[in-house]
This record gives C-alpha cells, structure tokens and sequence, in this order.
C-alpha cells in the first residue's frame, strides 16, 4: 500500500499550532472603517492599511457603481488582447500626474505589479541587492527572475556599498529593490542614499511606495516626493488597495520604461485586466488625495497623538517587555518578548473592542502588535486603545 503522499500536512500544522504561529481569518462584517463589526461586536480598527479611510467612502462607490453600469463586472481578457478600456489609461495618467512621472501602468494587484517588474528588469546575467525587510512580493519577484539576488541587512547602506563593490562588475545588470514603507516596522527606507549607491555603481533602482503612495508627500506622492526626489531616475512600483481604498498596483516612470514593461511583463500580459470597478474607485480616491490635503493632515494628526502617548505610557515598563518600535509612516509596532504574550494581548484588546492584529515569527522576525492609523480614527478611539492596552500588559506581564 502507498503511504499517504500528504499525511506531512497533519505535523506541519501541529508544529506551527506549538509555536504559537498558527493563523486563521476573521470575519469583518459591513463596511470597512474606523469602526467594523466582528461576530456582531463594534470593534475599533486598527489593523487597516485604508489609511484614509476611502475605502468605505461614498464617493469611491458611486464612481465603482457607475463603472459596472457603463462597462460591467469585468475586463474579460488581457488588456493586450480584450480587457483594455479607456477607463484604465485614464486612472494610469492620473498615478503618473500624483507621481510626477511620464507614465505609468496599471497591474491587477500590487503582487503583480512587484512580480512583473522585477523579473521583467533582471534575469540570468544580472544582480539583484535587496533589503533582507522587503515584502515577499519583491522577494518572489527577485527569484522568479533568475538573477543572482543578495540580501543586505535592514536600511544598512555600509553593506550595501560593500556588496556593489564586490558583486556589481560580475553582472551585465544591476537591480536594487526596497520598500519605501516597510509594512512591519513602519520605518522608511534611505531613499537619498539608495539613490546616489545607484548612481555610482550604474544600477536601477525600484521603490515599493505600497504603504507611502496618499500618505507621505505634501502632494501624497510618496516616500520618493518626502524626501524630495522626484524626477529621478526611479522605478516607482505600488499598490491601490491601502491609501487609494480600491484594488490594483501600478508602475509610474519613465516612458520607455513603461512601454517596455507593457511589452515584458509577464504580471500585465498574460492576465485579466483590472476591473472597472475597482480602476473607477482607485481613480477617485486619486482625485481625492490630490483635492482634500485635510485628510491626509488629520492622519498625520492622529499619529502624532498615539505616538506620544504611547511613549509615555511604555516608559514605565521598565523591564522592556514591550517596546515602540521606531516609525515615520502610520504603522506603529509594539514588540513584545514572545509570541504567547502577543497572543494575549491581542486577544485581551479584542475582548476590550479593540482589532489590533498580533503579528508572529516567521512573518516577522520578533512578535508584535502592529497598529495602523487612519485618518477616519477620532480622539476617543485612541484613548480607548490605550486605556485597553494598559489593562491587557498589566494582566498579560503578570501571567
């Protein structure tokens, strides 16, 4: 008799659910907002990447409920073969207008997005320098392209200097790849010193502005327009699904970059279009960003608050047992000393009416509490949090 080929499946699962790193989904009901509902609880949302909190927005909908009136639910096809609609150059000369760039292409999701181009950019005889944070979307893509990829520690522009030094010559071409948001931490990648190893060592440079794009920026272009460098010559790669409340990535720069990725991508080739819903919404949300900078303020507003109280309130943990992690973005992260002790701290806010998701190895390499905030969040939903979070350490450090 053959053994069972998937029998494996049953210890994997028992070792995962013994280190504490077992997942499973949760319902949200309604919505999505500051406030959700969860097996018919309100809860507070801190576990969003709406950052404008758009993706609940009125006007985001009626423009999808008009674009499935004029174009229906689907693109049908390919946009090189039977999916292209006006609708879709329309939002791509939007992004390239909110990134000041000569173009931009439109993927139907971040992942492809990352996915496409990075593989369509690198291949056998090239090198690919990545920072060890990146999302796994620019990690697959770094694989799936054949090029040899070498990882450098978190934002360390030392190593990375050391590592171009040694590997750069050795190739036909030169890829770095980094978030510009890094979705765990909440820091911001080097982007000037990212720019100018680039420069010096003839390499291409792209940027995941997935966390940044509507919320950094006095226009809300990004991490590349916070730190003043528009214009250069970078690869802008993102996402419609966080700050934009839709679905969907994007590719913003050069022309010639664009038109060749159109034609290389195997992430914009060979699937289905973005749905007009979806690219009505995202070019709404566009507008909006670019139109009511109040929003965006508010956001920051809110940061700022929990930030200091926070602080304050962690520093009479003396024992470091939870930690601030550093942030220049809206995702704020606790760092507590195990997996069990996050576990119960989430589980205690949940209770309190608190959504703060618990993040655990191996997604991360310590366990955490990542907050995100959203501009729709009021003053009484932080208080609330941190009233809560100070009842769940005191029960969960005495356990």
């Amino acid at each position: 008799m053959t053994a069972n080929p998937y029998s494996w499946l049953e210890d994997a699962l028992t070792t995962i659910h013994r280190a504490d790193w077992y997942r499973s989904v949760q319902t949200i009901e309604g919505r999505s907002g500051a406030v959700v509902q969860m097996a018919g609880q309100a809860v507070i949302n801190f576990a969003s990447n709406d950052y404008l909190g758009l993706a609940g927005d009125d006007r985001l909908m009626q423009a999808a409920i008009a674009a499935i009136q004029e174009y229906g639910t689907g693109s049908t096809g390919s946009r090189l073969v039977s999916g292209h609609r006006d609708l879709h150059e329309q939002l791509e000369r939007a992004i390239a207008d909110l990134k000041q760039t000569e173009a931009a292409l439109v993927f139907s999701s971040g992942y492809l997005a990352n996915l496409g181009t990075v593989s369509a950019l690198a291949g056998k005889r090239d090198l690919i320098l990545s920072d060890q944070y990146n999302h796994s979307s620019l990690k697959q893509g770094a694989v799936l392209s054949g090029a040899t990829v070498l990882d450098y520690a978190h934002c360390d522009m030392v190593q990375l200097r050391q590592l171009l030094e040694q590997h750069r010559d050795r190739h036909r071409r030169c890829l770095l790849l980094t978030d510009s948001v890094f979705s765990m931490d909440g820091d911001l990648c080097p982007l000037p010193e990212l720019l100018a190893l680039a420069e010096t060592f003839g390499a291409m440079l792209l940027v995941d502005e997935a966390h940044a794009t509507g919320v950094l920026g006095a226009m809300g272009g990004g991490c590349v327009e916070h730190f003043g460098c528009t214009g250069r010559a970078i690869v802008q790669v993102g996402t419609l699904s966080k700050a934009l409340g839709s679905l969907g990535g994007y590719v913003a720069g050069s022309a010639t970059l664009i038109d060749y990725l159109r034609n290389r991508a195997a992430g914009f080739i060979y699937t289905t279009g973005l749905s007009p819903a979806a690219t009505a919404a995202a070019l709404a949300a566009v507008a909006i960003v670019q139109q009511d900078p109040d929003r965006r303020a508010q956001l920051w507003q809110n940061v700022t608050q929990l930030k200091q109280t926070l602080s304050q309130q962690l520093a009479a943990n003396i024992d470091g047992d939870i930690k601030l992690l550093p942030s220049a973005s809206p995702i704020l992260c606790l760092q507590v000393a195990s997996p069990a002790i996050v576990l119960h701290l989430g589980k205690a806010l949940r209770q309190a009416g608190i959504f703060a998701p618990a993040i655990r190895p191996p997604t991360v390499p310590t366990s955490r509490l990542r907050l995100t905030l959203m501009a729709t969040h009021e003053g009484e939903h932080l208080q609330r949090f941190t009233t809560a979070l100070s009842q769940a350490m005191q029960s969960g450090l005495e356990r």
